[in-house]
């Protein structure tokens, strides 16, 4: 196989469609032929150790590797493995004799409407984000097979093993002192790390969250199709690096945006994927994995910087990005301030609402009890369980239990290092006492954001939120009533952990954050 091949391929006669035009792109490790309408994408004879595409029938191995991968997630554009007969000179398309080289074929797309091309400030990101967090949930929960237990994916030492990779072959590339000294920190916090989080990485491989991931998932590699994005190119030439935790999957996504300066997209994207999944104890494993993510990159960086024939402005370039992912993964290393706020108020009141804009600004992880109150009982967000006000889900014992879940989640998620937003009712006096306990226990600040609104708004609502059947809160009009008979005013030991919220004359959402923030001394 050579670029001879490559070149002779690029004459429209060889194809059963239209050729608008070519255009070749190459990666160190690809050929990717664009047509027009269609691409064809030759994997080059490599031998990278943790890659080997060195022989004709491993190159049509991972073809076939790579269109089953990606078509979990993209059918329509991943089409076939296309065999490509006849001589390298005279080559023949789709041909039924001998084959000389396998291509995948793949419907094209425009590139520019890869999601690293997008400009941050575009309006439109926000959106494919919310789109993109539910896919990928949807993706780890359904399409991605779990690992056998004869198997060594996801083994805690098997974990670490390319994590002490990276440290020992970035250091000899590292020029600056103090750019090894850090180096050699980091390599220190992720060694801890990992002796601490051992038992937890053997659990969840027990449990079923080791899984064949996608495994490269970072903003370069989502484009927008038929205007919503869309994964693609899934790690097909090593088992190792998609057969991995779901949360390490994620963690690639969340460290890309964070990279990019794009916190609060990256906790937009981690809110709703938790709300999806419920994998609140992953989130234990999250800096451990965008912290390795981050390494990964400093690696590519380095490499690249030391590729013979780079010119001396895109060498600095690449060195340039080296040190922001190491000073990125330098920064997973940090304990922030933390805090645990409750968002509290009747059925209708604006807590969600205001939560999810806080939980960007304020850098939270929410856990809302009409999710978690259905997934107790086996239920899905948007299933209608038809309980009413005191039975079924709805039952004493019931909304008991749903806020046990909520205080254990939330110790949790503070253990793990993170900001909590608890959205519920919290209607009594000991359901709010009981989260300022843990908040105690875990020596962080707490706050109470009581979400108020008129009655008549309140009713409507409720009543247009019933009807439209597009949130996890099922409350009625029989509901908001006992609520408001239920309703326990706060005391007064209460009363200076409370900001209260009008939803309905709400403030600039970056005006309340700031008020919280200065409430719980986070300033």
């Amino acid at each position: 196989m050579s670029e001879a091949l490559v070149k002779a391929l690029q004459n429209p006669e060889l194809y059963d469609h239209p050729v608008a035009n070519f255009q070749l792109l190459e990666t160190h490790i690809s050929w990717v032929l664009l047509t027009g309408e269609f691409v064809y994408k030759i994997k080059k004879p490599m031998n990278f150790g943790f890659l080997d595409f060195s022989t004709l029938a491993q190159r049509r191995h991972f073809c076939e590797e790579e269109l089953r991968l990606n078509r979990r997630l993209l059918e329509s554009v991943y089409l076939k493995v296309v065999a490509i007969g006849g001589s390298e000179d005279s080559p023949e398309m789709n041909t039924s004799g001998e084959a000389i080289e396998y291509a995948v074929q793949m419907r094209q797309f425009d590139p520019s409407s890869v999601l690293d091309q997008l400009d941050p400030a575009d309006e439109a990101l926000p959106i494919y984000m919310k789109q993109l967090a539910h896919q990928i949930a949807d993706f780890h929960t359904n399409d991605c097979a779990i690992a056998a237990d004869d198997r060594d994916f996801g083994k805690p030492e098997q974990v670490f093993a390319p994590m002490a990779q990276n440290f020992e072959q970035i250091e000899p590339m590292l020029e600056d002192g103090a750019d090894k000294a850090l180096l050699k920190l980091v390599e220190q916090w992720a060694g801890s790390e990992f002796k601490r989080l051992t038992p937890l990485l053997a659990s969840r491989r027990e449990k079923g969250y080791v899984r064949e991931c996608h495994g490269d998932m970072h903003l370069g590699n989502v484009a927008i199709i038929n205007g919503k994005p869309s994964l693609f190119d899934c790690i097909e030439f090593n088992e190792d690096f998609r057969w991995i935790d779901t949360i390490n999957d994620l963690a690639f996504l969340l460290m890309d945006l964070q990279d990019r300066g794009l916190d609060h997209l990256a906790y937009r994207v981690l809110n709703i994927y938790l709300e999806d999944t419920g994998d609140f104890e992953g989130v234990r494993l999250l800096n451990f994995y965008k912290s390795y993510r981050a390494m990964v990159r400093c690696k590519i960086a380095l490499f690249t910087a030391g590729n013979e024939g780079i010119d001396a402005a895109e060498r600095d370039r690449q060195l340039g990005k080296a040190r922001q992912y190491l000073r990125l993964a330098e920064r997973y290393m940090s304990i922030p301030r933390q805090f645990l706020i409750i968002s509290q108020g009747l059925s209708g009141s604006g807590k969600t609402t205001v939560s999810t804009h806080l939980l960007e600004h304020l850098k939270a992880v929410r856990v809302r009890s009409d999710v978690e109150r259905k997934r107790l009982h086996g239920f899905k967000p948007l299933d209608n369980t038809k309980s009413s006000a005191d039975a079924g889900i709805y039952a004493a014992e019931s909304t008991e239990q749903t806020y046990t879940h909520l205080a254990d989640t939330a110790d949790l998620l503070l253990k793990a290092g993170r900001s909590v937003i608890l959205d519920a009712t919290f209607l009594k006096e000991v359901q709010r006492g009981q989260m300022r306990r843990v908040a105690e226990l875990n020596g962080v600040p707490f706050a109470i954001m009581s979400c108020q609104a008129e009655e008549n708004i309140l009713r409507e609502r409720v009543q247009a939120r019933k009807r439209q059947g597009k949130d996890a809160a099922e409350a009625d009009i029989s509901i908001l009533e006992r609520q408001i008979k239920a309703l326990e005013p706060f005391t007064e030991a209460e009363q200076s952990t409370v900001i209260s919220v009008c939803s309905d004359h709400l403030l600039e959402i970056d005006c309340l954050a700031k008020r919280l923030a200065t409430h719980l001394d986070l300033d």
